[in-house]
């Protein structure tokens, strides 16, 4: 007599339970995932605003020969998206050294909690450092058929 091989019914019940649990607890890590992904990359976006906003400060203090001092906010448009910006500028205990506070959010409303906050120090003493001239001697060219030294 020939005997025909299969699962039962209760193994057939115990494996679906399996899955109905296993299923939901899987898609909800994956939304977790997808949905970090988006906040870093808004969180790095946000450091690149901030970058950009001290290394235009660093460049608007040496062509103006002055640091800027106290606060300032404005707009800044990367990646298609509107940016906001919150300067802070602060002295420090050494003289002439600022603290400068860049906080960045996706939305005005945000200040209290920005995405990202950079924190820099900047001298003040932005005076140009006067240029020496070289009061040494050109070194002369060495003659056909010297082998130099």
């Amino acid at each position: 007599m020939f005997r025909v091989r299969g699962f039962t019914l209760v193994e057939v019940m115990v494996a679906m339970a399996v899955v109905a649990i296993a299923l939901p607890a899987l898609m909800m890590s994956l939304y977790q995932q997808v949905d970090s992904t988006g906040y870093l990359r808004d969180k790095s976006l946000a450091h690149m605003v901030a970058a950009n906003k001290l290394s235009e400060l660093r460049i608007l203090s040496d062509a103006t020969q002055s640091l800027l001092k106290g606060k300032d906010s404005g707009e800044a448009q990367m990646a298609d998206r509107q940016w906001y910006w919150w300067l802070d500028s602060q002295p420090t205990e050494v003289a002439n050294f600022y603290r400068i506070e860049i906080a960045v959010a996706g939305a005005q409303e945000q200040q209290d909690s920005p995405l990202y906050t950079l924190v820099a120090f900047l001298s003040a003493d932005l005076e140009p450092e006067p240029e020496f001239e070289s009061q040494s001697e050109p070194e002369s060219e060495p003659e056909a058929g010297d082998a130099g030294s």
